[in-house]
């Protein structure tokens, strides 16, 4: 008697049935018959059951293994494992070596990646998860990991230029996509922090500046961080020179948005001999129109172009979208400009000492912010206020929605307007890369530092981390699964400690549940089956409080 055990694939789903048979001679022939299906048995059934069949003669050793064997539940491996093999697979792993620096530098993108937090929260999250196992860290603080933001930011352009060069990342068209974005931190102490032009619309907060160069598949090549007060165009210059001195070779073509790419940055390219794309704003657009280099005939659905005698090319488009979502943007502030109108003339009958004047400049300024005065204003009659709208300035105004310019000095042999096109559009890479580091997963703020080299540190370890859940994302797009929501369903899968009398402890891997083994097939990485258990440790310096604050 045994348990035959076979397993089938069919439609990319693997199937496995557990027969309970008995063999027997007939004729002289070996034959077999099935006494029983056991494939609703759990896993631990049928071990049990096939531990019974091989000592059926002799039952005695079960009862003494029972005796000298324990199981307890050991740390969590899954998600563990599972980022520590994508780091692997990435070359993150190789991009930091082997060294004990490199190491911890490795658990922070990790850690950064399964859970958000300080360096003290990393090495708390260390005591759930087998670190010292899968990564043979021991003996760690959160003084080490602050130290090791020092030496990360110390060698963070060669670790960048390392992963630049491996084929995962290496980008052969030449093609650099560069972007600039903000975070608000908390406090004054961050020596990077400065009021500036704030993205996140945090009014009276310090920021930093944090610009992104990606190569042509949108992968980080290298992130930098600039005082808050840093102006866009001025992040530009550094990032050529590293695409001049590391990262180039070839033809280059340098992508950044309206705005970035100025005059002396254009020059800044041209000396290099870079090529570049960019938008032009919508007032140089209008005068462009005015002195007849460009017609409104060429903004249509399609994109057409027109080359100048300089030599410069424009690629020009409406996007009837973008053009519909304006004119119902325009609609919808101008009926509520008319409901304020309204409210301000009921104010007006119901408090008879209220000045029409003062009524009549609010909702003026009203109609100056939401940029309506071209085409609207507020006038009164007597203690009436009325909206007038000037309605041949009002479709001059819609005339360009949706309507945007590209400009480059590639040539038309270099590349056709579509790809100069495809690659402007390309940009939305970077912006989604930002959305990934700051808000969506990775959560780069709040910023629990505040020197200079370890906030930058700070971004580099985001950055790394940002690599395995892009990775992430594409590997588990077939299965309906967010990766914040793949990585606490891995965090779940915990190792089996096995105490043996008189043998060292190890650590038996679990067969994971269907949800959790999909996730892992789907990203290619295999568990092992033991590890040895050398135990936590890992401790922070810092105690919890003894009383908590009431809340």
């Amino acid at each position: 008697m045994y348990v035959d055990i076979s397993t089938i694939r069919r439609n990319g789903k693997s199937y496995t049935r557990y027969l309970l048979r008995q063999s027997y001679r007939e004729a002289g022939k070996v034959k077999h018959r099935t006494l029983a299906n056991l494939s609703a048995c759990s896993r631990a059934e049928i071990n049990a059951i096939c531990l019974a069949l091989r000592h059926k003669h002799d039952l005695t050793p079960l009862g003494a293994v029972h005796d000298q064997l324990s199981l307890r539940q050991g740390l969590s491996i899954g998600a563990l494992w599972l980022v520590r093999d994508m780091a692997q697979q990435l070359g993150i792993v190789r991009a930091l070596g082997t060294t004990r620096a490199g190491t911890l530098a490795l658990w922070q993108v990790i850690a950064r990646v399964i859970d958000q937090g300080s360096r003290l929260s990393a090495v708390r999250l260390a005591g759930a998860h087998a670190v010292c196992e899968v990564l043979g860290l021991e003996r760690f603080t959160e003084d080490d990991l602050y130290d090791n933001l020092d030496w990360l930011e110390h060698h963070q352009a060669t670790i960048e230029d390392r992963l630049a060069r491996q084929p995962p990342h290496v980008s052969h068209l030449g093609i650099f996509f560069y972007d600039v974005t903000s975070s608000y931190v908390e406090g004054d102490k961050n020596e990077l922090a400065a009021f500036g032009y704030n993205r996140d619309g945090k009014r009276g907060k310090r920021q930093i500046v944090i610009g992104l160069l990606c190569n042509a598949a949108g992968a980080p090549l290298s992130i930098e961080l600039f005082r808050g007060n840093t102006q866009d165009p001025q992040t530009v210059a550094a990032q050529i020179h590293k695409v001049a001195d590391r990262f180039g070779g070839g033809k280059v073509i340098f992508v950044g948005d309206r705005g970035l790419l100025k005059s002396s940055q254009l020059d800044a390219l041209r000396t290099h001999g870079f090529h570049y794309i960019t938008a032009i704003t919508k007032p140089q657009i209008t005068s462009l129109l005015k002195q007849r280099v460009l017609h409104l005939e060429g903004f249509t659905d399609e994109v057409t172009e027109v080359t100048t005698a300089d030599h410069l090319r424009y690629v020009c488009r409406r996007n009837p979208l973008r053009a519909w979502e304006m004119r119902e943007t325009r609609e919808a502030k101008y009926g509520r400009l008319q409901q304020a109108v309204v409210q301000q003339n009921q104010y007006l009958r119901e408090h008879p000492r209220a000045k029409v004047e003062v009524a009549r400049r609010k909702l003026q300024t009203q109609c100056e912010k939401w940029q309506m005065a071209a085409w609207a204003s507020v006038v009164a009659h007597e203690r009436t206020l009325s909206l007038v709208v000037d309605a041949a300035a009002k479709e001059a105004a819609a005339t360009l929605d949706g309507c945007y310019a590209l400009k480059t000095d590639l040539t038309t042999c270099q590349m056709p307007k579509e790809t100069i096109h495809e690659r402007y559009k390309a940009l939305a890479l970077v912006e989604s890369a930002f959305r990934s580091c700051k808000t969506v997963h990775l959560e780069m703020r709040p910023v629990y530092v505040r020197l200079a080299r370890r906030t930058r540190a700070h971004a580099f370890v985001v950055m790394l981390a940002y690599y395995i859940i892009k990775e992430l994302a594409v590997r588990w797009q077939s299965l309906n699964i967010t990766v914040e929501e793949g990585i606490k369903e891995l965090a779940q899968l915990c190792c089996i400690e096995v105490h043996l009398a008189g043998q060292a402890p190890v650590n038996e891997i679990p067969v994971p549940r269907e949800v959790s083994r999909q996730l892992l097939e789907a990203a290619q990485v295999r568990l092992p089956r033991v590890l040895p258990a050398k135990g936590m440790a890992v401790a922070t310096k810092k105690k919890l409080q003894k009383k908590r604050k009431r809340l």
